[in-house]
């Protein structure tokens, strides 16, 4: 625990330019308290600071509405956006929002959320659904994996393991609903992560509802699907119905092409990395003031300087 608490205190200190001599009369192992104490106020700060919505909400750019489910808020996509970015680390994208656990946050300890993106890729055939062999989909997936960790591991980017299925892949042809849950390991982050997708079928395109946790979460967000599936509605003229064949565009991938697609998907990997490694929250506190001002629509300051920022993932 010793590392922890000098990693810890030497990113608390580094935006003050405050070197690890001046810290030779100090016991690291004294301070340890105050300062997760300290980290605990910053981050509850930046909770309060968000304001959830409830109700029907329409979703902007993709024909769509969310009606906020029991026991969830809803982040709009400028909150979404930057918790997403700022907070997780994530790449930039077009978040429709966030469905987050009113009893949980973005930051507090054990909290995930649903993130709501919107792929305009056109109209899925599910004709393949009852064929397809998850299976023998799976050990594709794992050896695609192993292509994509080759390069990922090149770049300089943690390599991840598909273990297996968290929930296996279940297509409902009825409400023309796909779900499925991926069980990953990342490197050297010593537990289990769990990505939970949810893909909703429109007649020009899927929304997708990205759920980030650990596997021992699993079980609560399961609980939690039929709630969240029960949620979305597309408007009338843009259900899966209410495609034409002679005027709709026809998506290139069909069900199991969406459960194989990307392994990585940019939510399913940097989310997990930033919001479940000790990394994100050391950032936080080395920058706080920069993100309580972020948050408070003040001007936004420069943020830690990416060497500075490697530095901090190397510790």
């Amino acid at each position: 625990m010793k590392m922890f608490y000098r990693s810890f205190v030497l990113a608390l200190l580094l935006p003050a330019q405050i070197s690890l001599a001046q810290l030779e009369d100090e016991s690291i192992e004294d301070m340890s308290d105050s300062l997760m104490f300290a980290m605990q106020l910053q981050i509850d700060s930046i909770e309060n600071s968000l304001q959830y919505q409830k109700g029907n909400i329409q979703l902007p750019g993709c024909h769509a509405s969310l009606s906020v489910p029991e026991g969830f808020g809803y982040l709009d996509p400028i909150q979404a956006k930057k918790v997403m970015e700022e907070l997780w680390g994530n790449p930039p994208s077009d978040s429709k929002g966030m469905l987050v656990p009113d009893d949980g946050g973005v930051l507090q300890e054990g909290s995930w959320a649903f993130e709501v993106t919107w792929d305009d890729m056109g109209y899925v055939k599910d004709d393949d659904a009852k064929d397809t062999d998850y299976d023998e989909l799976l050990t594709i997936m794992q050896k695609d994996l192993e292509e994509e960790n080759k390069m990922r591991a090149k770049d300089g980017f943690p390599t991840v393991e598909l273990v297996g299925w968290a929930s296996p892949p279940f297509y409902d042809s009825g409400n023309k609903v796909l779900h499925w849950a991926k069980n990953l390991v990342f490197q050297d982050m010593g537990f289990n992560t769990l990505n939970y997708n949810v893909r909703i079928l429109g007649k020009d395109g899927v929304m997708v509802m990205n759920a980030i946790g650990s596997m021992d979460q699993v079980d609560i967000v399961k609980s939690n699907i039929p709630a969240i599936l029960g949620s979305m509605k597309f408007d009338k003229g843009y259900q899966y119905g209410d495609f034409d064949s002679s005027v709709d565009k026809v998506a290139a991938y069909t069900i199991g092409g969406l459960i194989a697609g990307k392994v990585l998907a940019k939510v399913g990997l940097f989310a997990v990395i930033a919001k479940f490694g000790k990394l994100i929250l050391l950032a936080i506190i080395g920058g706080g003031a920069a993100f309580w001002r972020w948050f408070r629509g003040r001007k936004k300051e420069k943020s830690i300087p990416p060497d500075e920022n490697q530095n901090l993932l190397q510790a």
